[in-house]
Order: structure tokens, then C-alpha cells, then sequence
């Protein structure tokens, strides 16, 4: 099932990347802003369980929702409300945390922090897909955590561990190894050195990707692209890709024309739009001519936790991915305080030998085979309910049928 949301040649071509695209049986063509795409999820929801159910009486359905896309918050409820049957969720339990700031302004001392340091729950951000991920679990009969860290999240809020002998939170890894194995080697008809040739003839190149909403607030936004450009100006490295969000910020605050001005001017600057296939962004990352991402993105720290070549530094003041920082030492917290602050904490880095071999040494969290294993677990569970009131898990068989009186 595809919501149909990214739609368009480059946000859409994953689907034909992974061959995914004949896969599809249900494109929910969704459209508009949250309120608009949460409505039609909800009702288009109910039209697909309906028809569902007409076509296939006999068939349990259990749809599996992945990771805290709007999608993942929204559908569980939808499907639930619609069916009386739950959904299970891969890459649950995923909650924001944050660590220290009092020594912020140390690079050293705000660095032994994130990794050594004591880090509180912040589930403010990312918005919405913090929301989405804590509302999504509420509708999910299995959860399959990425660590378990992620597992003792859901077990905090009182999610069972297990139910009537069964493992309802299972340690699973993260899929996203999946999709690294499958392109990381990919034989390209063409290679991302050949679209742009500067990434083969510099090295050390600092990857810019930003478009979560709280980093296009105004100060947080100058403070990126404040430190972004003094990096270039001090002889960084710096290709900068500009997203959808991200053109409507550097337009909106007058940056634009002066990124497009330094990518003219400046042989170490280059301004591209987002890269179309997925494999180019593994085939950069794992050649050696990258030295870190700045990234807002959860799965890119996902990716760097595997990826050796490549440090990730994440310009974020919490990150839902705590585990690469606190167990993995994978990844840095770089938050927009100020253009300083971004230039001064990102340059330590390059020039702290011991920084860099501690990210690129980090343990790889996330296992190998993921899919394949959440296939495995689920098969061993097909005539399993996939749903329970509270007398179920006490122990008492009352019946699956509810009376439908709304």
C-alpha cells in the first residue's frame, strides 16, 4: 500500500529504485498539508477495509506500518477504528532524547558530554513524526524495536513484552540495512562522480541535507546556513543539497541567490538539488571522498551507523536515533545555536583526530537481515489474533466479535 504523497520524478523514484513499484496494490493518492492528509488517510482507510473485507471474508489482513512517517502515526488509528484489528509497527518505539547543554559552548567538554554524559527524554521534536511514532504504537499488536533501547521506551509506557507467551516487542534491528545492501554495491549505468566531477577532484567533503520543520525556523535556519558559509569561506568542502522545504527557507529568509552566487564563486561550494536515486548518496558515502554529513535526517543517521566512511553529524538539539550517539558513538549532535557555534564545533571535529577515528570506529547497532527475520516472526504467527481486550490478557476467552453500535 502506498499513500501516494511523493509523488513527483525524484521524491517518487525510490519506489522504481527498489523495485517496489509493481508491488504496489492500493495507492492511496494522498495530497495537501497534515489536516488534509490525516482526514483522507482516515476515510480512504475505512474504503480500503471495507472493500477488504467484501472481497476477502475469510482473510486476516495485518498491515505492517514503518517508521514515524505520518503514515506509521496515522493508519494504525485508521485501520484500528476501521476494523477492530491492530497493525504492526517496524522501527518502533523510536523517542526523542537530549544530553547536556551546559557545556555547549566547549566543543570538547560538549562532546564528552553526548557520549559519556547523562541524556534526558525530549519528545519535542521531530514534529510530527515524534507524535506519530508515540500515537502509532498505541494501534500496534507487534512492535519491532531497532535496539533495545527502543524496547525499553515501549516497556516504560506499558506496552507488554510479551502476551499469552508471545513476544509483542521483539529486538529486530533496523531495515535500513536492508536497503543498504541492496545498493551500496549497485552497478550504476552512471556514477554520482560523473553528474558531478568536483566530488572526485576535492575530498573531505561535508554533505549538507536539511528540511525538518523546526530547522526553517528563522534563527535556526541563519544559524545553518550562517555556519554552512563560513566553512566554504574558511576552505571547507561543502556540497549543499537544497530539498522542497529547504528552497521555500532560503528563499523566504534571502539566502538563496547568495548560495547560487557562492556555488559560481567558489570551486570548494556545491549546490545541488536533492539526488535522484539512493544509490549515488551510498555510493558517496562509502567512497571515501566525504568526511561527514550534516544531516536532520533520521534514517542518514541510521545509515552512517553502518556506512564506516562517512562521520554523521546531526544538526538537531535531540535526535530520535540517541542510540548512534550514546551506545554507538557513531554520530554528533551539532545544534544550530549560531553560525559560530556551527562553524567552531564542526571545524574541532575535522581537526580532532581522535573525534574522527571515535565516529568512524562506531559499533554497528542495527544487525543485517531485518526484513527477512520480521517476515520469519510473523509467519510463526498467522493464525494469531491481532487483537485483544483486556480479558484476552488476563487469560479469558470471551470471544473475538464486537457489536458495532456507532
Amino acid at each position: 500500500m502506498h499513500t501516494g504523497q511523493h509523488y513527483d520524478d525524484v521524491l517518487g523514484h525510490g519506489l522504481r529504485e527498489y523495485d517496489i513499484e509493481s508491488q504496489i496494490g492500493v495507492d492511496m493518492q494522498i495530497r495537501g498539508g497534515l489536516s488534509e492528509k490525516t482526514a483522507s488517510l482516515m476515510t480512504r482507510t475505512e474504503t480500503l477495509a471495507e472493500y477488504l473485507d467484501e472481497q476477502f471474508p475469510e482473510t486476516t489482513v495485518l498491515p505492517i506500518v514503518h517508521g514515524d512517517t505520518h503514515a506509521a502515526g496515522v493508519f494504525p488509528q485508521a485501520w484500528a477504528f476501521a476494523t477492530n484489528q491492530f497493525v504492526a509497527h517496524n522501527e518502533a518505539g523510536l523517542r526523542g532524547m537530549m544530553p547536556s547543554f551546559e557545556r555547549v559552548d566547549d566543543p570538547a567538554e560538549f562532546i564528552t558530554d553526548q557520549f559519556e554524559g547523562e541524556w534526558e527524554l525530549n519528545r519535542t521534536e521531530p514534529f510530527p513524526e515524534q507524535y506519530d511514532t508515540f500515537v502509532g504504537s498505541a494501534a500496534s499488536i507487534y512492535q519491532f524495536a531497532p535496539v533495545e533501547r527502543n524496547r525499553n521506551h515501549l516497556l516504560r509506557e506499558g506496552y507488554p513484552a510479551k502476551s499469552g507467551g508471545v513476544e509483542r516487542i521483539p529486538v529486530v534491528g533496523n531495515s535500513i540495512v536492508d536497503a543498504i545492501e541492496m545498493k551500496r554495491d549497485h552497478d550504476l549505468d552512471e556514477s554520482v562522480f560523473d553528474i558531478y566531477p568536483v566530488l572526485e577532484e576535492r575530498d573531505d567533503w561535508l554533505r549538507v541535507d536539511i528540511h525538518r520543520r523546526g530547522n526553517l525556523l528563522e534563527e535556526r535556519f541563519t544559524s545553518i546556513i550562517d555556519g554552512v558559509i563560513s566553512l566554504v569561506e574558511a576552505g571547507y568542502n561543502v556540497n549543499f543539497v537544497e530539498m522542497n522545504a529547504t528552497r521555500q527557507a532560503l528563499e523566504r529568509y534571502g539566502y538563496r541567490e547568495r548560495l547560487r552566487e557562492l556555488d559560481d564563486r567558489r570551486a570548494n561550494f556545491l549546490f545541488t538539488g536533492l539526488w535522484k536515486k539512493h544509490a549515488h548518496v551510498y555510493e558517496f558515502f562509502t567512497s571515501g571522498q566525504c568526511f561527514a554529513a550534516y544531516t536532520d535526517s533520521g534514517s542518514v543517521q541510521e545509515e552512517l551507523n553502518v556506512i564506516d566512511e562517512t562521520l554523521c553529524l546531526t544538526a538537531r538539539f535531540n535526535t530520535d536515533r540517541p542510540e548512534t550517539v550514546i551506545d554507538a558513538n557513531s554520530n554528533l549532535l551539532v545544534p544550530p545555536i549560531s553560525g559560530d557555534h556551527v562553524h567552531r564545533l564542526i571545524t574541532h571535529i575535522f581537526e580532532t583526530d581522535a573525534v574522527r577515528e571515535q565516529l568512524a570506529a562506531g559499533t554497528n547497532l542495527y544487525g543485517e537481515d531485518v526484513g527477512r527475520d520480521i517476515v520469519e516472526f510473523l509467519e510463526q504467527r498467522r493464525s494469531d489474533p491481532v487483537f485483544e481486550w483486556a480479558s484476552d490478557r488476563a487469560g479469558f476467552d470471551h470471544g473475538a466479535a464486537a457489536l458495532d453500535y456507532l
